[in-house]
């Protein structure tokens, strides 16, 4: 994992890496699986792009592991 935060981290990258190793499972099967990807919704990822997106179906961009994060960074 390569971090980078362009100078404006409150935590030291390396640390960053460290934490996102800890908090989510990067594997394939882990991936797939913790954002539900196995499901059908090409139509309406296709209409609007899949970024910057509130629709719940559009699991990459959910922000529940904020919390974990801040806590193990003592932030």
């Amino acid at each position: 994992i390569y971090v980078t935060t362009e100078g404006t981290a409150r935590v030291p990258e390396g640390r960053i890496a460290d934490l996102i190793r800890q908090c989510f499972v990067l594997t394939p099967r882990g991936i797939i699986a913790s954002l539900d990807l196995i499901r059908p919704i090409y139509r309406k990822t296709a209409v609007f792009g899949h970024f910057g997106r509130t629709d719940p179906d559009f699991t990459w961009e959910k922000t529940d592991k904020v919390d974990l994060l801040r806590e193990k960074a003592g932030i």
